[in-house]
C-alpha cells in the first residue's frame, strides 16, 4: 500500500495531521542525528490565486522560525516553484550566520531559485523522484515572462546574422525597437547574479571538505574548487541546454555534471520518515487554503489564501460558532445540509445533517458512502478550530 493511500485511510483531522507531521520531522531529525529541522513548503498546484514564490515577506516567518531552533547544524527541507533570488541570498545570510553545516533536503520540487537555494548546503540531499531545476534568470517585460538568457541568446543571432549577411532583416525592426538598452543590461545583471550566486555558495560550502580528487588522490586546491562551481552554475543557467525553465533536474544529471547529490532512498529509515512526511504535507497542502508552511519539529506559521467571493452569511455562522456544508452525493446528486459545530451542546437546524464524527457519510437518499476526511481538514483549517460532537 503507498503512504498517500494508508494516510488518507487513517482519515486525520486537521490537527491530527498536524501532529503526524511534527512526528515524522521529529523522527527525520532523530535519524539525522539530532540536527535542527526547519521547513520552508509552499503548494505548487495551481488551484488557488496566492503568492507561492519566494518573496520579501518569507523573511520574517523563516526567521522567525529560525530562532525557535538551538543547534549547531541544521537541515532545511525545502518544496518551492522559485521566486527571487535577492530573498534567498537574504534567506542563506540568516541561515549561516547561524549554523556552520547546512544540509538541504528536496523531497519533492525546489525549482529556479529554490535551487540556488539548495547550492548554499554543505550537503544536498535528494530522492530518485526528487527534482531541482534550471536557474536562467526570468525576466517581466511588457507582460511577457521569459528566460534573460534565451533573450540574449536571440540579440546574439541576430548580431551574427547581420556581421555574417552585412544587413539586417526587416522583420527585427519591430522587435530591436522595443528593447532599450537597460533592458538588455538587466538581463545580463540577473543571470549574472544567479551564477555569481551558486558559484560563491558551492566553493565556500558544498566543496569545502573536497580535500582530494578521487582518480589522482591529489589535492584540491582553491582554484579547482572555484573552476568546478563556476562550471556547474554556468550549467544550470544555460537555458539553451535544458531548453525550458520547467525542466527537472535529477540525481543521475547532478552525477554528469560531477556534483555529489545525497541519495537519502539509500538510508531506508530516512526515505520513509521523509516519505512519511512529505505525504503529509502535500496532503495538508491540497486539503486546505493553506499555501506556505514555515515549521520545525515544535512550531509553525501558515499562510492561507482568503476567498473573496466568501458570502456574508458564512461569516456569520462562524461566529455562531457552526458551519453549513452543501454536499451533494456523487451518484444519486442529491444533495444535504451538513452542519459541523465548534461547540459541544450546539442544536443541529432543521433540514440539517450532522457532520458525522467518523468522517463516514452515507447518503439518505441512496445509501451511497462517502468519506469527507479531506472535507473536514478543509473546514477545521479554514476556521482554526475542531469541530465538537
Amino acid at each position: 500500500m503507498g503512504k498517500y493511500t494508508e494516510y488518507l485511510e487513517k482519515r486525520f483531522d486537521f490537527n491530527g495531521i498536524n501532529q503526524e507531521r511534527k512526528k515524522q520531522l521529529k523522527e527525520i531529525s532523530r535519524l539525522r542525528g539530532g540536527r535542527d529541522l526547519l521547513v520552508y513548503a509552499a503548494d505548487l498546484s495551481p488551484r488557488i490565486n496566492a503568492p507561492i514564490s519566494i518573496e520579501f515577506a518569507d523573511i520574517m516567518p523563516f526567521k522567525d522560525q529560525l530562532n525557535n531552533l538551538k543547534g549547531n547544524a541544521i537541515d532545511i527541507i525545502l518544496e518551492t516553484p522559485g521566486g527571487s533570488a535577492e530573498v534567498v541570498e537574504d534567506l542563506v545570510d540568516l541561515v549561516r550566520s547561524k549554523y556552520k553545516h547546512v544540509g538541504i533536503i528536496i523531497p519533492g520540487s525546489a525549482k529556479s531559485a529554490g535551487t540556488i537555494f539548495s547550492m548554499a548546503g554543505d550537503e544536498i540531499l535528494m530522492g530518485p523522484s526528487s527534482s531541482l531545476g534550471p536557474i536562467d534568470a526570468q525576466i517581466m517585460n511588457h507582460n511577457k515572462r521569459y528566460s534573460a538568457e534565451g533573450f540574449l541568446t536571440g540579440l546574439n543571432k541576430i548580431k551574427e546574422e547581420v556581421e555574417r549577411t552585412k544587413k539586417l532583416n526587416p522583420a527585427y525592426i519591430p522587435i530591436l525597437q522595443n528593447i532599450s538598452p537597460g533592458e538588455i543590461q538587466h538581463c545580463e545583471n540577473a543571470q549574472n547574479f544567479s551564477q555569481k550566486l551558486v558559484t560563491q555558495w558551492l566553493s565556500k560550502y558544498k566543496f569545502q571538505d573536497w580535500e582530494t580528487h578521487s582518480s589522482t588522490r591529489k589535492s584540491v586546491t582553491t582554484d579547482e574548487k572555484e573552476k568546478r562551481a563556476r562550471e556547474i552554475a554556468a550549467k544550470l543557467c544555460n537555458h539553451s541546454a535544458w531548453l525550458t525553465h520547467g525542466r527537472s533536474i535529477k540525481i543521475k544529471d547532478f552525477q554528469k555534471m560531477r556534483l555529489l547529490i545525497t541519495d537519502y532512498s539509500k538510508t531506508p529509515e530516512l526515505d520513509n520518515a521523509i516519505t512519511n512526511y512529505y505525504t503529509l504535507l502535500r496532503m495538508t497542502l491540497e486539503s486546505t487554503n493553506m499555501y506556505k508552511l514555515f515549521e520545525t519539529p515544535n512550531t509553525q506559521i501558515y499562510r492561507y489564501s482568503v476567498n473573496p467571493g466568501t458570502p456574508p452569511e458564512l461569516t456569520q455562522k462562524k461566529q455562531n460558532q457552526i458551519v453549513e456544508v452543501k454536499f451533494t452525493c456523487p451518484k444519486c446528486k442529491s444533495s444535504q445540509i451538513l452542519q459541523g459545530n465548534f461547540d459541544k451542546n450546539i442544536p443541529i437546524k432543521n433540514g440539517n445533517i450532522p457532520f458525522p464524527k467518523n468522517s463516514k457519510y452515507t447518503c439518505p437518499r441512496c445509501g451511497n458512502f462517502a468519506i469527507l476526511g479531506q472535507l473536514r481538514m478543509q473546514i477545521e483549517s479554514q476556521f482554526r478550530k475542531p469541530l465538537q460532537f
